[in-house]
């Protein structure tokens, strides 16, 4: 072995260290905001949502005052300018997103392209080192180098694999965070996504504000007095629907009204959308329907029977899970655990979840301390229909859907279902809970006079 093949191997070591080097991130090239412009961008998305929180309060007191010609029209413009602010502060998220998503793509980018040149000059090494990896010791001797000159190149050539196992390492760690841009990428997207949707959404209440406007301006003098009549029918409208009933899972159907006071009260709460938490609790509702309720019978195994019919049923319970918490549950209650409905078991799994939220029970007493504070009482209840409003938004708000974009709120649907958001065989559920919101919406609207 000669010492020129160790230099050589130096040589093709110190390629490869340059290569996989140090990644420099795509977040420090010129597309990334400067403080100043960071700074700028925040002040002026803070001023925005200080005007939107003006026409939320002008809103607030023109829906107080009784209802009259000249009062609609101050709401009506008050609505179109709050979404007109709401378009504009989207507009600035959506273009922060952009240059966001340019970084991240320009960092997968750097970092494929090092991984690559990495594995390359590294693909170099092992196979020089091969080629020691066969030098045998009767060679070693048989060299024209002396001993002490051998073991100088082989303590070299151990050096070298030494570094060569750490810059792997490197390259693994470049994966991951490859990996992890990749990740970022899609999470910016389908941000951007939602915020595109609001806007679409803020562009039609303008549209509809727009037209209702128009029609009230072309009104004269008597039609003006007539609108009276006009409002009479909307108070009406709006009584209908206060006292139509809202249907709940397990437990008495209640007044939408009073489903609409929940909803809100958890809304302010939490955060999440006063008509998503409806259209949850409506779906789920719907599903109960189709799927029944049951009475868990037997502790052990988790079997019961069907609440309408009285057949067997299996695996009405996971016992190993929630049988115990359901007993601690019903007992807090002075409830008869084995006549309080819970939910059957679809096709595959385990049902057990109670009351409208559809919580089971190992879930419920991870949320009945925050419920039972939120709603001033001192024991939340699965079956009632306030604590059960209350349950929905706070498990919704730890699932994302306070940020009240479209996309959060389908894949927050979607984990409310199944664990894991919206893809495949969960993606219809999200999809009838959103195409509930608009509805929801429209009457709660009507419900406020708007």
């Amino acid at each position: 072995m000669r010492i020129q093949t160790v230099l050589s191997y130096a040589f093709f070591f110190l390629i490869a260290v340059f290569a996989i080097g140090p990644v420099q991130y795509a977040e420090s090239q010129s597309n990334n905001l400067t403080p100043e412009q960071e700074a700028q961008l925040r002040a002026e998305l803070q001023n925005i949502e200080n005007e939107i929180k003006a026409q939320q309060n002008i809103l607030k007191t023109k829906e107080a005052e009784g209802a009259g010609y000249q009062r609609d029209i101050d709401i009506l413009n008050a609505k179109i300018k709050q979404a007109q602010l709401k378009i504009k502060a989207q507009e600035l998220s959506i273009n922060k997103l952009g240059k966001d998503i340019t970084i991240k793509t320009n960092t997968i980018t750097a970092l494929g392209g090092r991984i690559n040149k990495g594995r390359d000059s590294l693909s170099q090494i092992i196979q020089r080192t091969r080629e020691l990896d066969n030098y045998t010791v009767a060679e070693a001797l048989l060299s024209t180098k002396n001993i002490s000159e051998f073991f100088i190149d082989l303590d070299s050539f151990t050096s070298i694999k030494q570094e060569m196992k750490t810059h792997l390492n490197t390259i693994k760690t470049a994966k991951a965070e490859n990996e992890e841009a990749r990740q970022e990428l899609d999470d910016k997207r389908n941000e951007e996504i939602g915020v595109k949707v609001n806007i679409e959404n803020e562009r039609k209440i303008i549209q509809a504000s727009e037209a209702q406007k128009k029609k009230l301006l072309a009104l004269n003098k008597n039609e003006q007095k007539a609108y009276k009549s006009v409002i009479a029918d909307k108070t009406k409208r709006a009584a209908e629907i206060r006292n139509a009933l809202f249907q709940l899972r397990d437990t008495a159907a209640i007044k939408f009204g009073d489903a609409v006071t929940y909803a809100k009260a958890a809304s302010a709460k939490t955060g999440v959308r006063a008509a998503f938490v409806l259209s949850i609790i409506q779906q789920e509702s719907n599903l109960g329907a189709n799927v029944g309720a049951c009475f868990l019978r037997n502790q052990e195994t988790g079997a019961g029977v069907r609440r309408s019919s009285g057949v067997a049923v299996a695996n009405v319970m996971k016992p190993s899970r929630d049988v115990k918490p359901f007993l601690e549950v019903t007992a807090s209650l002075g409830r008869d655990a084995f006549n309080t409905p819970v939910s059957c078991p679809l096709s595959y799994g385990f049902g057990g979840a109670m009351g409208p939220a559809q919580f089971i029970p190992s879930t419920w007493v991870l949320f009945k301390d925050r419920i039972a504070t939120l709603n001033g009482k001192s024991f939340a209840d699965p079956w009632n229909p306030q604590d059960a409003f209350m349950a929905s938004a706070l498990y919704l708000a730890d699932l994302g859907a306070s940020a009240q974009t479209a996309t959060t709120e389908r894949n927050a649907a979607c984990r409310y279902y199944s664990g894991r958001s919206c893809s495949g065989s969960n993606t219809f559920y999200g999809n009838q809970v959103m195409a509930r919101v608009k509805t929801m919406q429209e009457n709660i609207d009507i419900l406020q006079g708007n």
